[in-house]
């Protein structure tokens, strides 16, 4: 494989200035990516009270349905003494959803990998599967692409109502189908039946999405010992009662914390990305497995819609005696997260990294700091058929990113127009104009039923010479089709929608190319966490 590094695409201003470690993030932030935060973050966990064998054994209970590992197994008993966590996390997307959950995870066990040497104290990965999420339509579909274009698979069987995805359960027959119907659109190579079956295999074993998602994430990752907890999980939510009594205790200062730190980020030009409110509770009452965002004033914390109201003291018997009712929004899932765990440093995306800059002054409410932020590897794999056609075109993958590719395939296109049929067109359209201008001139005197009927005429031939147009270039177009579909492919693949690859396809189209250890060949890389995007070619 070649591993190559060109600036972020689509980096918003925050990102740029995050990389750069401006020193007005010290505003949002206690600790930037860099030796010494790692080393002070260290120092400062040392006073950090953590549960750890109760913590521990609820991590090993979750994971006991996974097959076994010795790493796994040892990142446990680490845990349990005295290690300290990278962790991150996501939504529990069908077929491990879009592929920056795959770079989250590599991420997070690579620096996790990295500090424990570097620090010289035990450093362990953790994978934070947000159960809790009930978007549904997020959660529910992947992408393929056929001629350059992304087509889109979704997986039907979903409930009407906003159901947490580690309580929406998949019937194994129609799990199954919706992934033979992914796969009919993989190109067949040597690894697409092994790589079917074994997928096949694992939709026996789960009854839930987040169930899914844990098993493949599992598949690909025990080796590096990577650790899975979902937040739904309800010996979690048992474990974290007395941090949701603190929520609720401090529910309107940790509003108002959050929506003043925001606006400070709004001001410094950095938008709103959590757009908080005064009157936000910032927690989910859960009934039957539905999710409903609470509200809190004059006292009470309700949801209208819903029919909810709690008194502050009936809302604290709650998470005293029925913690897993109570579910976090993101908001408070960071200050769970940190309360949970012992943690080293977050890796988030862009847009994660956006929330926590709100988080500040409310980490520091409750005598804590944020830990060291990292955003995730960035990463577009390039298929074979790409390099192939980058090549053919003679353009770089750089130009993919930059818009030059586009300009280039726009000047094909226009090198190709038949000019003689645009011009004769163009001349036949004008002496029509002008011989309709001519007759409403000499109709001007009948009324004016009889020039909006000659207007109406003009506009029905506008758009038949538009039409014809549109037909002559479609036909010079597929008199160089080959050439087309070279230019549609490299878009479709490597930057859909003008986006990055990783936001769409999930990592079986590219294991379906490259095989099973694909993966295990990307953590074998010595990524470096600078902010740049990977290219990798294979």
């Amino acid at each position: 494989m070649k591993f190559e590094q060109i600036d972020q695409p689509n980096s918003s201003s925050f990102l740029t200035d995050f990389h750069a470690q401006k020193e007005e993030l010290s505003t949002y932030f206690h600790y930037l990516p860099g030796e010494e935060s790692f080393q002070n973050r260290a120092a400062s966990l040392k006073s950090h009270p953590v549960r750890r064998q109760q913590l521990t054994k609820v991590i090993r209970d979750y994971m006991s349905t996974l097959p076994h590992s010795d790493q796994v197994e040892l990142h446990l008993s680490e845990l349990e003494e005295d290690a300290l966590v990278v962790i991150g996390g996501q939504q529990a997307g069908l077929l491990t959803g879009p592929l920056y959950s795959i770079h989250k995870a590599i991420s997070i066990i690579l620096l996790a990998k990295q500090q424990r040497q570097v620090l010289g104290i035990p450093v362990v990965p953790v994978f934070w599967i947000a159960g809790e999420d009930h978007d549904l339509d997020e959660i529910n579909s992947t992408y393929t692409t056929k001629q350059g274009r992304l087509q889109k698979h979704t997986f039907n069987d979903r409930p009407n109502r906003k159901q947490m995805a580690s309580q929406t359960t998949v019937e194994t027959e129609k799990l199954q189908s919706f992934i033979r119907d992914v796969f009919r659109q993989f190109t067949e190579t040597t690894y697409t039946k092994e790589l079917l079956y074994k997928c096949l295999s694992q939709a026996e074993q789960v009854s839930t999405y987040s169930e899914f998602f844990a098993e493949l994430m599992h598949d690909f990752f025990a080796k590096e010992g990577l650790l899975l907890i979902d937040a739904a999980y309800q010996p979690l939510r048992q474990y974290e009662s007395p941090y949701f009594v603190q929520m609720i205790e401090h529910a309107q200062k940790i509003a108002s914390l959050v929506v003043e730190q925001e606006n400070r980020f709004q001001k410094a030009g950095y938008g709103q990305p959590i757009q908080a409110s005064i009157d936000n509770a910032n927690l989910f009452f859960v009934v039957n497995g539905e999710r409903h965002l609470l509200r809190f004033k004059a006292g009470l914390f309700s949801n209208e819609t819903a029919g909810i109201q709690f008194s502050l003291q009936e809302l604290l018997d709650i998470a005293k005696n029925h913690p897993e009712r109570l579910s976090n929004n993101v908001v408070t899932r960071p200050l769970m997260q940190e309360m949970v765990f012992p943690v080293l440093a977050f890796i988030g995306g862009p847009g994660e990294l956006a929330y926590w800059a709100a988080f500040k002054t409310m980490f520091e409410h409750f005598d804590m700091e944020l830990p060291v932020m990292v955003p995730r590897l960035s990463m577009t794999l390039v298929d074979r058929k790409s390099k192939q056609y980058l090549d053919d075109l003679e353009v770089s993958i750089a130009s993919v990113f930059s818009g030059d590719l586009q300009a280039h395939k726009q000047a094909f296109i226009d090198s190709i127009k038949d000019e003689v049929a645009d011009e004769m067109i163009v001349e036949i359209q004008q002496t029509l104009i002008n011989q309709y201008a001519n007759l409403a001139e000499h109709l001007s005197a009948l009324g004016p039923v009889l020039s909006q009927l000659t207007e109406k005429n003009v506009q029905f031939h506008e758009k038949q010479f538009t039409y014809l147009r549109r037909k002559i270039e479609d036909t010079n177009l597929l008199r160089h089709d080959v050439k087309m579909r070279k230019y549609n492919h490299i878009e479709g693949m490597l930057f859909p929608e003008y986006t990055l690859q990783e936001r769409w396809f999930s990592p079986y189209v590219f294991l379906n190319e490259v095989g099973p250890s694909f993966i295990d060949e990307l953590l074998s890389h010595p990524f470096e966490f600078n902010g740049k995007h990977q290219i990798i070619t294979y």
